[in-house]
Formats: C-alpha cells, structure tokens, sequence
C-alpha cells in the first residue's frame, strides 16, 4: 500500500539532505558537461539518470536499519529490503521518464510547447501508474 508518513521528515537529518542535493546537483553538472562535449542528445541521457536515487536509497536503508536497532534488533535485512522495494517504484518511474521523454522527441517539433509538456506529462503520469497496478496485480514477477 502507498502511504505517505510525514513523520519520517523528522527522521532525516540536515546532513542527509545536503548529501542528496549536492548528489543531484553533480549528476546535473555532468550531464551539462557531456551535452557541451558531446551535444545535448548525449547530454539528455545523462540528465534522466535519476540523481537522487542512491542517496535516497542509502537513507532509506540506514534509517530502517537504525530504527530496528533502537527495538533492538539487526535491521540489515530490513533496510535492504525497503531500499528495494524503493528501487522498484523508482524503477516504474523511470519507465514512466522513457515514456515522457520519447513522446515529448516526437511531437515537441510539431506541436505547441505548453500542450506538449501538459500532454507528455499526462502520459508519464498514466506509465507509472498503470505499471504499479499491473505489479500490485502480481502481473510482475518480485525480484527478490
């Protein structure tokens, strides 16, 4: 079940977010300096890499593990277990970025700006969605 614990805000600490944002910010510098080296097509790819994943990963995974420590508890297995299951949401919206961006290749040439971006995001939006039902239907094999 998605949920949403506006608690686990509190969880992170101030480091923790500086890690992810300086994280991002790299992977967006890089894919600036291969678009310049290479063109933006090259560029582009290096732009979907999605930048804050592994620092959100390894959060995510030490923060399972700590809590399961304070109960008592070796939390190792826990913390990878909700890093992956992160990494399988993660993984359908990334499925849902393909699609946005090859739709948005194809018609951004030959339609206005405002209603490309508008229908592109509709479709990434449908992607990832459609594909997390078709997984909680069991549709997809676990991977672990």
């Amino acid at each position: 079940m998605v949920t949403m614990k506006l608690s686990s805000l509190r969880d992170s600490k101030p480091h923790e977010y500086v890690v992810r944002f300086v994280f991002g910010g790299a992977c967006t510098v890089f894919a600036g300096l291969v678009a310049k080296r290479f063109g933006p097509e090259a560029g582009g790819i290096f732009l979907a890499f999605p930048a804050i994943f592994p620092a959100g990963a390894s959060l995510i995974e030490s923060h399972e593990r700590r809590r399961k420590s304070k109960a008592g508890m070796d939390g190792t297995s826990r913390g990878r277990e909700a890093a992956s299951v992160d990494a399988a949401g993660a993984s359908l919206g990334a499925l849902g970025l393909m699609a946005f961006a090859c739709l948005l290749w194809l018609t951004l040439p030959k339609f206005p700006t405002g209603w490309v971006i508008a229908g592109t995001t509709v479709a990434w939006f449908a992607v990832s969605i459609g594909l997390w039902i078709l997984r909680r239907q069991g549709l997809f094999r676990r991977m672990h």
